[in-house]
């Protein structure tokens, strides 16, 4: 007679990491580059829920200066310089034009707040603010008469998906495991480790053994305190709806814009994906479960509202593309308005050096990941004392060790590969750095890339996404490892979705 089945055994590792968004893409990639045993699971898809669905910028945050939040500022000004250095593919510099509304912050209280965003930061690659003329600036070119002063200063942008992703690369490269879809179902101490039991999608049962678990579940972390661990918390999350439309891009130029709105909240219109315009958000409290937050038409008519107030011919409903909702996880500081609850990051320890520990982490942005994880393995620290060194503010992430600028390295590739267009070399530079060329490899002409789905993407491109990035669902390759969804018909994602 047979024993029934196990499961997978994932024997002993250092740490195991529940999550796979931003936070804990980063902590997985700073713990194996330092040479811990690591393993992380994420439920779905990674960068699934929150980390695929900000705003889409690298910045210091301009607007919680007003709250006070210098040393988050700052933090996230600094970081802002080194993303930058460390993946020019996926995160760019963007000027954004704020059209003055005196009936909101008065002109002395922005300048006063654009100074201190030059200066906290010690920026060193962007160019600084300025004032602007937009009776006779291009930038104020769309925009309505009435506004006639304005300013412009610098943050960037950055793919959000795609930096989860490339984070898990580096992870994989030195050492850790990687696996999506993997629910975390209960979590025990056994003596000096915790045994961790996970649920494959397809309903196979996997262990784990851990000296150290991280909980970075974003809105799920309380779930997992309680839930997967039983124990129980001193914090709490507060959920923040954030909701973004995407229509075609409405002005001429690089530029962005910052818009003030009378209930003092701001929206960023961002251009994306060349030919059309990310707008948002709505900072919103949200009470349902994470996993069914959508966007809905009072947010839609509030996007386009604003945009009707500052725009000469802003878009109107019939335009819009796409539309999503994210939930942010934030730690919950009591305040009244959820666009000024704190965007800074708290940790939360159960364990003692004698007692293998649970580090739960609330709250955070994108922009301060990497510190966060840095921080993180400082919790630790009692329970890993011969911890290597902190290394990645200096280290590229994959596909981002591009000597000189980004343009000059589009060329040189479009050199090397003269025969596929240019606008395909582009996209391919832009999603994978130097990662490009392992991806094309002995591809010369566009036929050699296999099955053309639409658009810009080829067979080849989902052979790489599925063999390197863990891509599995069509959603996977079209949302989150890419954008191609974007720009395919509804009968070519249909296609694709058959085709995989």
């Amino acid at each position: 007679m047979t024993a029934p089945d196990a499961g997978s055994d994932h024997g002993l590792v250092d740490i195991a990491i529940i999550g796979g968004g931003i936070n804990g893409a980063g902590i997985a990639r700073d713990a194996a580059g330092r040479g811990l045993k690591v393993l992380l699971c994420e439920k779905g898809d990674f960068a699934e829920g929150t980390s695929s669905r900000s705003g889409k910028l690298v910045h210091g945050g301009l607007r919680y200066l007003e709250y006070y939040e210098f040393r988050l500022v700052r933090e996230a000004l600094i970081e802002r310089e080194v993303l930058l250095a460390s993946a020019p593919h996926i995160i760019w510099p963007m000027r954004f034009v704020l059209p003055h509304s005196p009936e909101q912050r008065p002109a002395w209280l922005v300048r006063t707040g654009l100074f201190l965003y030059d200066h906290l930061g010690g920026r060193k690659r962007l160019p600084a603010s300025r004032g602007l003329d937009l009776a006779h600036a291009p930038e104020g070119a769309p925009l309505r008469a009435e506004f006639r002063r304005g300013f412009e200063y610098s943050d960037c942008w950055v793919d959000d998906a795609r930096l989860v992703i490339l984070n898990l690369i580096d992870a994989a490269e030195s050492g850790a495991k990687i696996l999506s879809r993997t629910c975390a179902v209960s979590a025990r101490r056994e003596g000096e480790v915790w045994c961790l039991e996970m649920q494959s999608g397809d309903g196979g049962t996997q262990i784990v053994r851990a000296r150290a678990l991280v909980n970075a579940a974003g809105p799920w972390v309380q779930d997992v305190v309680q839930g997967v661990a039983g124990l129980n918390s001193a914090h709490n999350v507060r959920l923040v709806k954030g909701s973004h439309v995407v229509v075609p891009k409405f002005w001429s130029g690089p530029q962005a814009y910052l818009l003030q709105n009378a209930d003092r909240r701001v929206i960023f219109v961002n251009p994306y994906e060349d030919d059309l315009a990310l707008i948002g958000t709505t900072d919103i409290s949200y009470d349902g479960c994470a996993e069914d937050v959508a966007i809905d038409e009072g947010e839609i008519d509030y996007l386009l509202g604003v945009l009707s107030r500052y725009f000469k011919a802003p878009p109107h409903r019939s335009e819009v593309v796409h539309a999503f909702s994210g939930v942010r996880p934030l730690y919950d500081d009591n305040a009244e308005n959820p666009s000024a609850v704190t965007r800074d990051y708290v940790f939360e320890v159960h364990g003692t050096p004698e007692v293998p520990p649970l580090l739960s982490i609330f709250g955070g942005k994108i922009t301060t990941y990497r510190r966060l994880a840095e921080q993180a393995l400082r919790h630790l620290e009692a329970w890993f004392p011969k911890i290597s060194p902190e290394w990645t503010a200096g280290t590229p992430l994959p596909g981002g060790d591009i000597n000189g600028p980004f343009d000059r390295f589009v060329k040189e590739l479009a050199i090397a590969y003269p025969d596929l267009p240019r606008k395909l070399i582009h996209h391919y530079a832009r999603l994978y750095g130097t990662r490009a060329r392992g991806l094309l490899g002995p591809a010369r002409v566009s036929a050699d890339l296999g099955r053309h789905f639409g658009g810009d993407f080829y067979e080849r491109e989902a052979a790489f996404l599925r063999e390197t990035e863990w891509a599995k669902e069509p959603q996977d390759f079209l949302d989150r490892r890419t954008k191609h969804g974007l720009h395919l018909t509804a009968a070519q994602r249909e296609a694709f979705a058959s085709f995989i």
